[in-house]
C-alpha cells in the first residue's frame, strides 16, 4: 500500500482537504473527483492500483464534504467546485510536467465533465464512472418538494459486495443525512450547463457504468452522454453491476479497463 499524505489549500468555501499518493517514477498524473456525500478517503484501493500502473494520484474532498470546510453537502454553484478542482491541478504539490487524466465518479463525474468542458486543453484524458449526466430523476423529484425527505442514500445501491455498504454506513466522514434543496437546484443547473456547452471535441473520454445501477440509472446518463460525446469516445456497461463500479465485485475488471484507457492516452497524447 502506498503511503499517502494529506495537505490542504484554499477553496471557495474555505479549506479544501487534499490527499496525494506519490510516485517518484510516475509517467502521468491522475486526479480523483469523488461523488456526493463521500470523500477521497474511500479511494485508497483505487489510488494504490493506479500508482502501481505508473500514476501519481491526487484527490480532494469537495467543499462541504469529508474533511473540507463548508456547510455539510451544501453547494450553491458547481462552477465554484470546478474552480476548486482546477486549483488542485494547478497547485505546486501537483506535478505539471506529466500528462493529466481526470477520473470522476457519480456527482464527481458531472463535475469532471464540466471541468473537461472548461479545461480540455489541460487534460490527456477523462474517465467517467457512473456519472450523473443528462437526466437524473431523483434530483428532479427532489426539486419539486418544499422539504427534503430524511432519506439517506441506500447503501445496497452501491455494490453487490455487502461489505461496501457496511463500510459506507459506518463511515463518519460520509454524509448520512438529507439532501439540501440548494444543492439539488445547483446540480440540475450544472446538468443544463453541461448540455448547453456540448461535446468534448477530441478529448479522449471513456464512460464506464454499472448496467444495474439503481442510484444513477444508465438511461438518464445516456441522454447526457449523447450531448457530451466527442470524436474520441468509448463506453462500457458492466452487467449486474450497481453504482460504485470501483467498489463492485468486478472492480478488478473495471480498474483494468481504466488502466488500458490511461495507458493509451498517455502513450499517444493529442
Amino acid at each position: 500500500m502506498v503511503q499517502a499524505h494529506d495537505w490542504e489549500y484554499a477553496g471557495h468555501a474555505g479549506r479544501i482537504a487534499a490527499r496525494t499518493w506519490p510516485n517518484p517514477e510516475a509517467t502521468h498524473t491522475i486526479l480523483l473527483c469523488p461523488g456526493y456525500g463521500e470523500h477521497i478517503g474511500r479511494y485508497p484501493h483505487v489510488a494504490d492500483h493506479l500508482v502501481a500502473h505508473g500514476a501519481e494520484v491526487h484527490g480532494i474532498d469537495h467543499a462541504g464534504h469529508g474533511r473540507s470546510d463548508g456547510e455539510r453537502v451544501l453547494i450553491t454553484d458547481f462552477e465554484q467546485v470546478v474552480d476548486d478542482l482546477h486549483a488542485l491541478a494547478q497547485h505546486e504539490n501537483v506535478r505539471r510536467d506529466l500528462p493529466v487524466v481526470l477520473l470522476g465518479h457519480s456527482m464527481g463525474g458531472m463535475i469532471a465533465a464540466r471541468y473537461a468542458q472548461r479545461y480540455a486543453d489541460q487534460l490527456a484524458g477523462l474517465v467517467l464512472s457512473g456519472p450523473v449526466l443528462g437526466h437524473w430523476q431523483p434530483a428532479s423529484d427532489l426539486a419539486g418538494l418544499d422539504q427534503m425527505p430524511d432519506e439517506p442514500i441506500d447503501p445496497s445501491t452501491l455494490s453487490r459486495d455487502p461489505a461496501v455498504g457496511d463500510a459506507y454506513q459506518a463511515d463518519p466522514l460520509v454524509w448520512h443525512g438529507r439532501f439540501r434543496k440548494e444543492t439539488v437546484t445547483a446540480l440540475l443547473r450544472c446538468l443544463d450547463t453541461i448540455t448547453e456547452a456540448g461535446a468534448l471535441g477530441d478529448l479522449p473520454t471513456v464512460w464506464l457504468h454499472g448496467q444495474d445501477d439503481p442510484l444513477v440509472p444508465v438511461e438518464g446518463t445516456q441522454q447526457g452522454i449523447g450531448t457530451l460525446r466527442g470524436s474520441d469516445f468509448a463506453e462500457k456497461l458492466y452487467p449486474g453491476a450497481r453504482h460504485e463500479i470501483l467498489n463492485e465485485t468486478n472492480r478488478g475488471e473495471v480498474l483494468t479497463d481504466v488502466d488500458r484507457f490511461v495507458a493509451e492516452v498517455v502513450r499517444s497524447p493529442r
